[in-house]
């Protein structure tokens, strides 16, 4: 058979007044900015689409939900310490904002190397071939000590580190986010994979030890995860992989207890999107009733601009 160019000839059409549009300039387009303009100002100028209406929608949860007095729970991989986030997380922390952080154990080493010196994160490439990757004596040392210490006072993984960095008088204690949460009562909870930290590596690591401790800190998590509905908000910023499978078992573990959680908010922010965190934080938590939300960007700059439409949106 011989195919021929359509005739186009017969094509209908129709107004374009008839038409549903997915974007209106008077609804969805973004305001002028301006010098001088406020942290609210910049926001509501933004587009009321895609990234920039669900960071409104993010903030808009995180209000609600400390105006209701329901958890708002920050978890985070080691990179957004390593991006000197701590001022910024310690602002929401002593505004009442942020009512449980979730760590996994290189955000605890980071935290720990940056009370103890003002410094971390080495240069892996450089070192790794030599047998000196993740072999700093005090790191290793002072961890391991503090775990077993701290489980033997019955201290679950991130309370036991919080504690050693006080009662030790680290010099930089006041850049520690896990510190700062102890000194406030707040729940800081560590979710190490044994194997992944460089504190496994030492002669004074004790599985046992590691283990019990954050097996101690999952059911603490667990126990705030469970309060979550009818409000709360849940946000993954920058893990991949372990920190959303330990939401989802505990979310789970939370439903099985007859907790019934539903009615919350979650957000997975990070650079790049992944599988993880887009089911198990994003997608299949809040499929029953409620909200999630991906906000992707580098942490040094959403974190911040996160923080500020919080604080302003709470007028604190």
């Amino acid at each position: 058979m011989k195919y021929r160019p359509v005739d186009l000839a017969g094509v209908r059409t129709y107004p374009i007044a008839e038409r549903k549009n997915k974007v209106s300039i008077s609804r969805d387009f973004a305001r002028p900015v301006f010098a001088g303009m406020s942290v609210a100002g910049l926001l509501a100028s933004m587009p009321a689409q895609l990234g920039a209406e669900a960071l409104a929608g993010v903030i808009e949860a995180v209000a609600g939900a400390r105006e209701k007095g329901k958890p708002v729970i920050f978890a985070m991989g080691a990179h957004v310490i390593k991006c000197g986030l701590q001022p910024v997380l310690k602002s929401l922390i002593e505004a009442d904002v942020i009512t449980a952080v979730a760590l996994n154990g290189a955000g605890s080493v980071h935290d720990y190397e940056l009370s103890l010196i003002g410094e971390t994160s080495e240069d892996v490439g450089a070192v790794l071939h030599c047998g000196t990757f993740g072999m700093a004596e005090e790191t290793g040392r002072d961890l391991n000590r503090a775990l077993k210490a701290g489980v033997a006072r019955g201290m679950g993984y991130g309370e036991a580190v919080g504690r050693f960095i006080i009662e030790n008088g680290n010099p930089h204690r006041e850049w520690s986010l896990i510190a700062t949460c102890v000194e406030r009562d707040i729940p800081v909870t560590v979710h190490a994979a044994l194997g992944t930290d460089i504190i496994h590596q030492h002669p004074e690591a004790d599985g046992a030890v590691i283990g019990e401790a954050t097996f101690r800190d999952f059911r603490l998590l667990t126990s705030v995860v469970a309060d979550l509905g009818d409000g709360g908000v849940y946000l993954n910023v920058g893990s991949a992989v372990l920190l959303p499978e330990v939401f989802l078992k505990a979310l789970s573990i939370a439903q099985n207890l007859g907790h019934h959680v539903d009615h919350f908010s979650t957000a997975n922010f990070d650079m790049q999107q992944h599988y993880r965190p887009l089911q198990n934080v994003v997608k299949r938590p809040t499929s029953g009733k409620g909200r999630g939300y991906t906000i992707t960007g580098h942490h040094e700059i959403m974190i911040p601009l996160l923080a500020a439409g919080i604080l302003d949106r709470l007028g604190r």
